[in-house]
């Protein structure tokens, strides 16, 4: 009997002590140990069952037997013992039970609460299994995320070197061709000034030529005060040609320049058997920058013509010693000399002002190539540039130029502008060039025309 009070015992105290993962997971434990205790139970009911009968028929038997024999007082004092102690133990198994029915009701609730959290349970299982899933795909793409980072961190890395290449590798260029363009203009400009500060050798070599081609005079050493640059005789008259040209390569101030020298020369037109008509003669390249070409003073005309003038007007300045005796010659034969001079001063002027227009078209042509050309192609032109020269006729003193050459060869290129398509008839290129103006007076002013010939 002992020993089964003792697994209720445990029982109790087991549920007692439970927490919740013992409920959790040591619930079928209990659940034995409630089994057993409610066998035990059952079988103390039954006990205490068989010690009422017991009693009861032990109590119907105790008058008999206390009459029977004195003897049987101990028995029976031990049996009042052991009903007391059934009494004590009846006490004890209504209050198991009343244990027993309170565990049941909590062992139906624990029971319960189990089932719930045991769903709950697979709930958190199926959730955790989810999160494990998500996890391993937010783990699997963040791998690759990170390998992609690390592919366009090498990308990114490969590009910006590249990028950095092209850049060193455009500003050297940019540099380079920043330095070959200064270059390219710094001799230019070099070019240039030797070419202006030649000019004077240059004109004196050039009227030296000329002269000996024509048989004029040349002056080294004039018999008058003042020492001009270049001096020619002609019928008894000197005729003077003054070389001129810009200081630097700023042209803005070259008109005001040739304006002052045209008063400056003003000592030469004073001296006896001085001709009255002074020239001065300047580059070509700076044609483009003058208005005006012929400055009529009141005692003298000073003309600005160029080095390429100088033979057509020495030229119309010789034809004149042919005509010495001029006071001799007829009406007629006057108007001739003056038309032949009027047609070579006008022929010198437009001359110099379509090479001045054409001059200055090249150039245009020319920075708008260098501004307008792909790098690769202006490198190539450049290229050619460089290899291309041209040689043109050398002049000898002692040969004359041909007329018929020079119609022959004119005739040949005619022939071969007219196979390409080029036009180059007179009447057609004429008229363009005649819609020239040759004075700034033919478009400032239409009644101011008092332009003349060339004496």
């Amino acid at each position: 009997m002992e020993t089964n009070l003792e697994r209720i015992r445990a029982l109790i105290e087991a549920l007692k002590n439970a927490g919740f993962w013992s409920r959790l997971f040591r619930w079928n434990d209990i659940q034995r140990q409630v089994i057993d205790a409610n066998a035990e139970l059952q079988r103390i009911a039954s006990s205490l069952d068989q010690a009422k009968s017991e009693n009861a028929r032990l109590e119907a038997n105790l008058s008999v037997e206390r009459e029977k024999s004195k003897n049987f007082q101990d028995s029976n004092n031990r049996l009042i013992t052991e009903n007391e102690v059934l009494k004590s133990q009846n006490k004890q198994i209504e209050s198991l039970q009343t244990s027993v029915t309170t565990l049941t009701t909590r062992n139906d609730q624990y029971y319960k609460r189990g089932s719930e959290l045991l769903i709950e349970l697979n709930t958190e299982k199926q959730k955790l299994e989810n999160s494990e899933k998500e996890l391993r795909v937010l783990r699997d793409e963040n791998a690759r995320l990170k390998k992609d980072e690390e592919f366009r961190k090498q990308e990114h890395s490969n590009a910006v070197s590249s990028l950095k290449q092209i850049q060193e590798k455009f500003q050297k260029d940019r540099d380079k061709e920043l330095e070959d363009k200064n270059n390219a203009e710094i001799q230019r400009i070099v070019k240039q000034k030797e070419t202006w500060s030649n000019h004077e050798e240059r004109v004196k070599n050039a009227i030296k030529t000329i002269c000996s081609k024509h048989t004029v005079e040349y002056v080294e050493k004039v018999p008058f005060k003042g020492e001009p640059d270049n001096t020619i005789k002609i019928i008894d008259e000197y005729v003077i040609f003054d070389a001129k040209s810009p200081a630097n390569d700023d042209l803005s101030n070259f008109p005001t320049y040739l304006k002052n020298q045209t008063e400056s020369v003003k000592k030469y037109a004073k001296e006896e058997n001085v001709k009255r008509d002074i020239f001065l003669v300047v580059p070509t390249n700076t044609l483009e920058v003058l208005e005006n070409f012929i400055y009529r003073l009141p005692d003298y005309t000073v003309y600005i013509i160029s080095l390429d003038s100088l033979e057509p007007i020495i030229v119309s300045l010789k034809t004149i010693e042919e005509y010495e005796f001029a006071q001799e010659l007829s009406p007629e034969e006057r108007d001739n000399i003056c038309r032949v001079l009027g047609k070579f001063a006008h022929l010198s002027k437009r001359r110099i002002q379509i090479d001045a227009f054409f001059a200055k078209q090249f150039l245009e042509l020319v920075y708008r190539g260098e501004a307008d050309l792909p790098k690769d192609i202006l490198e190539k032109v450049n290229e050619f540039e460089k290899s291309e020269k041209i040689n043109p006729p050398i002049e000898k003193r002692a040969k004359q130029i041909s007329i018929k050459e020079l119609e022959a060869d004119t005739t040949k290129l005619n022939s071969d502008a007219n196979s390409k398509g080029i036009v180059t008839e007179n009447s057609l290129l004429s008229k363009s060039l005649n819609r020239l103006p040759l004075y700034s007076s033919d478009i400032e002013d239409p009644k101011d025309e008092e332009q003349g010939s060339l004496f």
